[in-house]
């Protein structure tokens, strides 16, 4: 049991920092004090992450929103040719900002809110891998690595083993009950893309698409934290204890935790976290990339850096770096 609980331990510990401090994060701030020593240059910057990952004997990347973003999955929260291109019907309909906009709409109909989280599930079950992640991927080649991410749209999956990746916030492939009636998830892949066809070109799903649960035959909703009743059952557990295990495991190494696009939301599960690591682990070593915050706290700055810049250009420009062989400085 200790093992399971050490990460979620880590993640409950600043969730109570944050409720404490919540002003603060609210207004995209963090509660710790900041180093002020100058950055390195960005061309520097990338020759040290490009250096810290090889000098590194494991990674354990943490993988947020920005992440996702910065690799095209850019409809979430505007509405640009990439929402019109998946969400047209509704976009012309509705006028959403964005696919989240579209989530929070009080529907009339169970019919039509079904064909718009189909259409949203869909976007992100059938998307190839993203350049951004490919590039992380070239990146870690060879590394002992793994992978935590706070992203539901399966992008990791896609490319990684279950057992390399913990999805703390669930995932798009899967269905719960929406009461959580039973411990149970089941496939919505290919549920999803039954309404999807079932729909065309109008907003609405046909009444008995609508998916329900095996067991008591209620509604289903996606396995997935933040729209409704988010499942912490068997299947979260199983990936709170694989993150618990690996850092664990390598707690004695040196060990770089690379964050990657975390925002001020929910700075909770992967940020503080990794933070509270870096100091704790005798040989830890802490970078984050990220397009908006240039937060690295006092007590890490001879341990770490943030590079403050668009986190696909980062990656491709440390795969490139990594590929001439042009970082032995």
């Amino acid at each position: 049991m200790v093992t399971m609980n050490f990460y979620d331990d880590l993640v409950m510990q600043t969730q109570m920092n944050y409720s404490r401090h919540y002003h603060i994060y609210a207004s995209g701030g963090t509660p710790y004090q900041l180093t002020d020593k100058k950055p390195l240059p960005y061309s520097e910057q990338i020759h040290r992450l490009v250096q810290e990952v090889k000098e590194a004997d494991c990674v354990v990347v943490g993988g947020a929103s920005g992440l996702s973003a910065a690799g095209g999955g850019d409809f979430y929260y505007e509405d640009n040719d990439s929402y019109r291109k998946y969400f047209r019907p509704f976009a012309e309909k509705y006028h959403f900002k964005g696919a989240f906009a579209g989530m929070m709409h009080p529907w009339k109909t169970r019919e039509e809110y079904w064909g718009y989280l189909a259409t949203f599930l869909h976007t992100t079950q059938t998307a190839p891998v993203r350049h951004s992640y490919l590039d992380l991927d070239a990146l870690l080649k060879g590394k002992d690595f793994f992978i935590l991410t706070t992203n539901q749209d399966t992008q990791f999956v896609k490319l990684y083993p279950e057992e390399k990746v913990a999805e703390i916030q669930g995932d798009h492939r899967f269905f719960q009950c929406a009461a959580c009636c039973t411990d149970d998830t089941w496939d919505a892949v290919k549920p999803v893309a039954d309404m999807v066809a079932a729909m065309g070109s109008d907003t609405k799903i046909p009444t008995d698409l609508i998916p329900r649960c095996p067991h008591c035959g209620g509604e289903a909703f996606p396995w997935v934290r933040g729209y409704g009743n988010f499942l912490q059952g068997k299947k979260y557990e199983e990936q709170y204890e694989k993150i618990s295990r690996y850092v664990l495991e390598h707690k004695d190494s040196k060990i770089l935790f690379l964050e990657l696009g975390v925002g001020r939301m929910t700075p909770m599960f992967i940020q503080e976290p990794f933070w509270n690591m870096t100091l704790s682990f005798p040989h830890a070593r802490y970078i984050a990339v990220n397009n908006k915050y240039n937060f690295l706290p006092k007590q890490l700055e001879d341990k770490g850096m943030t590079i403050v810049a668009d986190i696909a250009q980062v990656l491709r420009d440390a795969r490139d770096t990594m590929d001439s062989g042009d970082n032995d400085r």
